[in-house]
């Protein structure tokens, strides 16, 4: 008998031929994904530059021509009248408050806290002075010494004083808050804060105790 070939040869060459080109395929499919993992980083952190390239200019051109200072907080005004005149008739003491500070002082804070005698009654009037800066009017019936610590941040006393009009007040000094302190019968009266000594002699020249109005 004569042996039948065909163009792709003998039965087993056909499985010999199958294993190679699945061999090849595989090792080709490899390298194909290897390649385009690389082409899909590549692509991932080209489209992060492009996204910041939009992206900076246009917060750089907002800051620039959008209307902004920053100077400017959060901080608000606060009317304190009620609040003084309430004080005022509370208060074992004459409760004290500037008159005549000029429009560029700003008053942020108030409150009164009526005590017993281990703490006392204390009235608190907090400013912004021109420079934006802190000063503040604090005084209690309290125990001195740990109420001008507290509202100080704990200033310590120096042998300097001030004479500001009539008054004679001692100077206190701290790593946060300066501070001049007036001792009396009956109330300690505090003004303290961030702003320079002659800040803080400008609101005590302005002080003024008195009767609650109306």
């Amino acid at each position: 008998m004569s042996r039948v070939t065909t163009a792709y040869g003998p039965r087993q060459g056909r499985r010999k031929v199958g294993r190679k080109v699945g061999v090849k395929i595989r090792r080709g499919m490899g390298d194909d994904g290897r390649v385009a993992g690389r082409n899909g980083k590549t692509q991932t952190i080209r489209n992060m530059l492009l996204s910041m390239a939009v992206v900076v200019p246009v917060a750089v051109l907002s800051y620039l021509f959008i209307p902004n200072d920053e100077s400017k907080d959060l901080v608000k005004a606060v009317d304190y009248r009620v609040e003084l005149d309430t004080a005022r008739r509370a208060a074992p003491y004459g409760v004290a408050a500037p008159e005549g500070l000029g429009d560029d002082w700003q008053a942020t804070s108030v409150s009164y806290r009526a005590g017993g005698e281990e703490k006392g009654s204390v009235w608190h009037l907090g400013f912004r002075d021109p420079q934006r800066r802190y000063v503040a009017v604090e005084q209690s019936d309290g125990p001195a010494r740990v109420f001008v610590d507290d509202v100080t941040q704990r200033a310590e006393k120096t042998a300097a004083t001030e004479k500001v009009g009539d008054v004679v007040w001692q100077r206190w000094e701290g790593p946060k808050y300066n501070a001049l302190v007036r001792e009396e019968q009956g109330v300690t009266t505090v003004i303290t804060g961030t702003a320079p000594a002659e800040r803080l002699k400008e609101m005590a020249a302005a002080l003024r105790t008195g009767k609650p109005k109306g």
